[in-house]
């Protein structure tokens, strides 16, 4: 029998390298599920958890994706031709004269990712000012069309010498190519800021990125609608016929607040580029083919992608602009750790989030900011997003002793395939394996009880490792080594975003979630004197929760390059953000968003001389504030010096209805039971602790207790050192100090 109407899903997804983790809003609760991740093609994975899920109806999938950032990692993305200004083709190989390590004169250089022969010289100029000072001619363009035919390129790039300032030569060239038929990534549209080297970088990424990225989504929207069909109808009954939907029809109208676009406009033979420097319609191929869903049916699909930047976008846009989603899982997680942050009355915190397969640490001051640069896999990515840092340590990391006998820990992971050792099919010891050998995790309470950690052959196949790799550590000792060196890696990681930035980590809680955060975070905490441990509901899929609330998000900018003194040139700099608040419009209306639109001001400053810049929110006294940001950035200031404006930001949002989705948090059950469920022995600082192991639910809130102690809950468990007292607060986090 066909199953009971059920009212529309809005379900947040995080693609993680061991776990896919879902959240969504059902009958006024929030509810939590983790399966498995399938690296070799994510969207199963998706499918499997819709599944689970029941997902009938009318289904709306925010997505946090890994894709992107994987085909950079393991160089799987398309065949690009880069069009660029003639003498300038080896900009993107050339690149800075920064060396990642000063003193090794035999370091590998990350290889460009286009090769020489794909890169094409055009006989063009632009003056700095914006003066077009040569143009391409037809015969130009003719040899150059002809010349990138030949090659037969998946996707091109295309980046001038200053097109930020003027376009002109770009919008050409990029209408003779157009009938060529493959994605186009135009810098001025992407990018339209000075520094060629990162925007050549960035736009490159993205058309390396486009081709893949265009697949997974409509791979991903085929299955989504395959499910929500067999769900929705009776056994056996499933109309293929249905099961196929294209980009376009994906779009919706439900989303908190009412912001999703209600329609969308089909695209049969032009592409809508949109970006940055503002709406501008180009000629190009059909974003899908594939068969779009029946009008009557009940079981549409709608999938929106989170972004680097911290806020929701369009399926279109992210197809379109897949460089903008390289960071979109971790950036979920920061958002997601500063909203629970705050509701217990934290703004300043260092985020912790460990997962599978690496860790993302942040520092956030109020409110979550993004950076204007970046690099994601040895590659510059100009695009705005959030300052996360990310080390290869996590529960997946493999443990091995290097050419001199010492332990390393990272950063090659086992991820879902093979996994851990203990999760039945892995060979060679991890991070999480020396947890289970610690006692700290509780292998018949992993994921609720639904997956059984196998501890005897963790027992018999570290052993076996130790002994061919010659090793004379005890099981316990290594167990213990192996935490202590990952510690030390990500203890460096929140160094870099607190110490290293000029921040003090005593002013900071640290906020640790993911799978494995919390098996760690109070080692972290007391190494770097940071008084207070915070760890949200339903850590282990934090990511997806902060991806559930999440507003919509565009960024825009331009370069401008102005000398000021102590005040700014208040009506031109107001005639810049009118053209950026122009496009926002532009691009929210074309993806028909409704609702308000708020807009964030925030402009580049530097000191005359320096190549580098400080972002500071727009404001009266922004001068003042770039002052004291530089002094606590760097140690110094100077007053007197005259300043440069490089380059007008602005963040166009529309707010997410979040008020749903906090309700539901609120409304979760509460037990008034403290009882340990069992007690163990547990390995702390190298001795066995007979330990309290409690169910996370059981805890009442504000009643304050005394370490040691295990946590286990459904997609994480927690450990409490001997003597730190911990509560649950109003808002669920669970609070650690760990003052000394």
């Amino acid at each position: 029998m066909a199953q009971a109407s059920r009212p529309s899903l809005r379900i947040a997804i995080d693609t993680g390298g061991t776990f896919t983790d879902c959240v969504w809003v059902e009958g006024g609760r929030l509810k939590t599920l983790k399966v498995f991740s399938t690296p070799d093609d994510p969207s199963r994975a998706i499918a499997e958890a819709l599944g689970k899920i029941g997902a009938a109806g009318g289904l709306t999938l925010l997505h946090g994706t890994t894709v992107g950032t994987n085909a950079l990692l393991q160089r799987k993305g398309a065949r690009v031709a880069l069009i660029t200004t003639a003498g300038f083709e080896d900009v993107i190989e050339i690149g800075r004269q920064a060396r990642p390590r000063l003193y090794d004169f035999f370091f590998d250089r990350v290889p460009p990712l286009v090769e020489r022969d794909m890169r094409f010289g055009v006989g063009e100029r632009v003056g700095a000012e914006g003066q077009v000072l040569e143009r391409p001619s037809d015969e130009e363009l003719t040899r150059l069309r002809e010349a990138v035919k030949r090659a037969r390129p998946e996707a091109l790039a295309i980046s001038f010498l200053f097109s930020f300032a003027n376009p002109e030569n770009e919008v050409r060239v990029a209408g003779a190519l157009v009938d060529l038929g493959v994605p186009m990534s135009v810098s001025h549209e992407i990018l339209p800021e000075f520094r060629e080297y990162e925007r050549t970088s960035t736009v490159v990424v993205n058309a390396y990125l486009q081709p893949l990225m265009q697949s997974y989504m409509e791979r991903l929207a085929e299955r989504m609608s395959a499910a929500a069909v067999q769900q929705a109808a009776p056994k056996g009954a499933v109309d293929s016929d249905r099961t196929s939907v294209s980009l376009n029809s994906l779009r919706g109208d439900f989303f908190p607040g009412g912001q999703f676009p209600a329609a969308a406009k089909a695209v049969t033979g032009f592409a809508q580029h949109t970006g940055t420097s503002g709406t501008r319609a180009l000629p190009g191929r059909a974003e899908s083919q594939v068969v779009k869903q029946r009008p009557d049916t009940n079981t549409s699909a709608r999938v929106f992608v989170m972004q680097s930047s911290g806020g929701i976008t369009a399926l279109e846009s992210a197809a379109r602009e897949p460089v903008r989603t390289v960071l979109s899982g971790p950036a979920g997680g920061l958002v997601g750790a500063a909203a629970t942050a705050a509701r217990s009355g934290f703004t300043k915190i260092l985020s912790f989030d460990m997962g599978g397969t690496s860790t993302d640490v942040a520092a956030v001051q109020g409110e979550v900011r993004a950076g204007g640069q970046a690099e994601v896999a040895g590659l510059p990515v100009g695009v705005p997003m959030l300052e996360i840092h990310t080390v290869g340590a996590g529960g997946g990391s493999l443990a091995r002793f290097d050419a001199g006998g010492l332990l390393r820990v990272g950063p090659e992971s086992a991820g879902a395939d093979p996994g851990p050792i203990c999760y039945g099919r892995g060979m060679q010891p991890t991070v999480t394996d020396a947890n289970l050998l610690m006692g700290r995790l509780r292998p018949e309470r992993f994921l609720g009880g639904e997956f059984r950690l196998d501890v005897e052959r963790t027992r018999r196949i570290t052993a076996e490792w130790l002994k061919k790799e010659g090793s004379l550590f005890s099981l316990e000792e290594f167990s213990a080594g192996v935490v202590r060196v990952v510690n030390a890696n990500m203890e460096r990681a929140l160094r870099v975003v607190s110490i290293e930035r000029g921040y003090d980590p005593r002013d900071f809680a640290l906020v640790a979630f993911g799978g494995a955060g919390g098996l760690h975070a109070c080692e972290l905490a007391e190494a770097l004197s940071i008084p207070t441990v915070i760890i949200p509901a339903r850590p282990g899929a934090l990511s997806a929760f902060g991806i559930l609330v999440s507003d919509v998000v565009k960024d825009f900018s331009r370069t401008v390059l102005w000398r000021v003194g102590e005040s700014l040139p208040r009506a031109e700099l107001q005639a810049e953000f009118d053209k950026l608040e122009k496009a926002a419009k532009q691009e929210f209306a074309a993806e028909r968003w409704s609702g308000a639109v708020h807009y964030e001001r925030s402009l580049d400053l530097r000191y005359r001389g320096q190549g580098y810049e400080l972002n500071v929110a727009a404001g009266r006294d922004v001068i003042a504030r770039f002052h004291r940001e530089h002094q606590q950035r760097y140690g110094y200031h100077h007053a007197g010096r005259e300043i440069e404006l490089v380059t007008v930001r602005l963040r166009a949002r529309v707010k997410a209805g979040k008020a749903g989705v906090l309700e539901a948090r609120k409304r979760a059950r509460v037990r008034r039971r403290v009882g340990a469920v069992e007690r163990a022995r547990v390995n702390f600082g190298g001795r066995s602790v007979a330990t309290a192991v409690y169910e996370r639910g059981d805890l009442a809130r504000g009643r304050v207790m005394q370490g040691p102690a295990v946590i286990t809950e459904y997609s994480a468990t927690l450990v409490v050192p001997p003597g730190r007292r911990f509560w649950v607060d109003a808002a669920e986090n669970l609070v650690i100090d760990v003052a000394k």
